[in-house]
Formats: C-alpha cells, sequence, structure tokens
C-alpha cells in the first residue's frame, strides 16, 4: 500500500519526516514524498537546514486514491506553506472524505484547521496550536499521541519528535486496518 507524506518545498522537521517514512518501511508499506512542487525538499532540523529529499509527485499530479492514508509531518513553516497551497488543503480535505486514515504531529495541524476537517475531532498538536485548533471546532488533549475515529476518517495525532515512537506505533497500527494487515 503507497502511504503519502505531504510536504511544503522547505521548513519540515527532519526527524518528523525520516521515522515516520522508515516505520511505513518496515510496516511493509510504500512512502511517497507528495509535495507543492517538484525536485527537492528542503529539510531542517529545528531552525538550521538538514537533507534534502527527492519529491516523488507533486500535489497536483496526486489524488486521495491512489494511497491508503497519509501522513503530515510537522516544522512551523512546513504546515504554514501547505495551508497557503488550496490543492495541498483539498489533497488533505480528499482523504477524510475519502475515509482514509491521515496522521499528523507537531505542526502539522494547523494544515488540517485549513481544511476544516477537526470540527468534532479530538487532537494534539504542538501546544502552540491548542487555540487554533479549539477556534476550529476541535477540542485539543495534552497526550502522547491520539487516535481520533470520528467518520469519516481516522485521525491520528502527536505533540512533538520526543512522542514519535508512540505516534509511529499508533499510525501504522491504523493503516494497517486499511490494508487488512
Amino acid at each position: 500500500m503507497q502511504i503519502a507524506f505531504l510536504v511544503a518545498p522547505e521548513g519540515v522537521e527532519q526527524v518528523e519526516l525520516t521515522d515516520p517514512w522508515q516505520a511505513v518501511k518496515d510496516a511493509g508499506d510504500t512512502p511517497v514524498l507528495v509535495s507543492t512542487e517538484p525536485g527537492e525538499i528542503q529539510a531542517f532540523h529545528h531552525l538550521d537546514k538538514a537533507d534534502t529529499f527527492p519529491v516523488d509527485r507533486t500535489v497536483a499530479d496526486a489524488s486521495a486514491g491512489d494511497y491508503g492514508g497519509l501522513v503530515l509531518p510537522g516544522g512551523v513553516a512546513n504546515p504554514d506553506f501547505l495551508r497557503m497551497d488550496e490543492k495541498a488543503v483539498a489533497f488533505v480535505r480528499d482523504f477524510f472524505e475519502a475515509g482514509k486514515p491521515v496522521a499528523s504531529i507537531c505542526h502539522g495541524p494547523w494544515t488540517l484547521v485549513e481544511a476544516d476537517v477537526v470540527r468534532g475531532r479530538t487532537l494534539t498538536s504542538w501546544p502552540s496550536l491548542r487555540t487554533d485548533i479549539r477556534n476550529a471546532g476541535g477540542e485539543w488533549v495534552d497526550e502522547q499521541v491520539k487516535v481520533c475515529s470520528a467518520r469519516p476518517a481516522t485521525l491520528i495525532t502527536s505533540r512533538k519528535p520526543d512522542d514519535l515512537k508512540a505516534f509511529c506505533d499508533a499510525f501504522t497500527a491504523e493503516f494497517a486496518k486499511v490494508s487488512g494487515g
């Protein structure tokens, strides 16, 4: 099963991309890097430039129907860029409308807020997003990982890099339900 990782051309927190990416591979699935522009994305380690990664598909050429799930890594700039791109926001919304699981960590839920998919859901994030999530109709909790099974799609969220192990374990278990694993 292919799993989409949606990231902006720059600003993703590298460990929030690479650890979930490896977890998807370890689960026997295929991670696919989707971005708003072709070429490479620039990852960051906090505010410092880290590695670059090749884009597999642009969001303009991708469809939620091609994937079993979606991962939204954080980083402060990454979701801020994504929520300003209409195609990226629509791509996220399409996963919810299709009933496919979505996993988001740290600042990633900013894109969820923009896609108007947090209303009536319970989720966690980096603490500074608490007010944004509440204003968008969601309930924010301070937990290592939160799985919200509200229909039509399961949402798995986590707070920060320190929570990556629990986040990866939770979302790979939910994604396995899609593939029947």
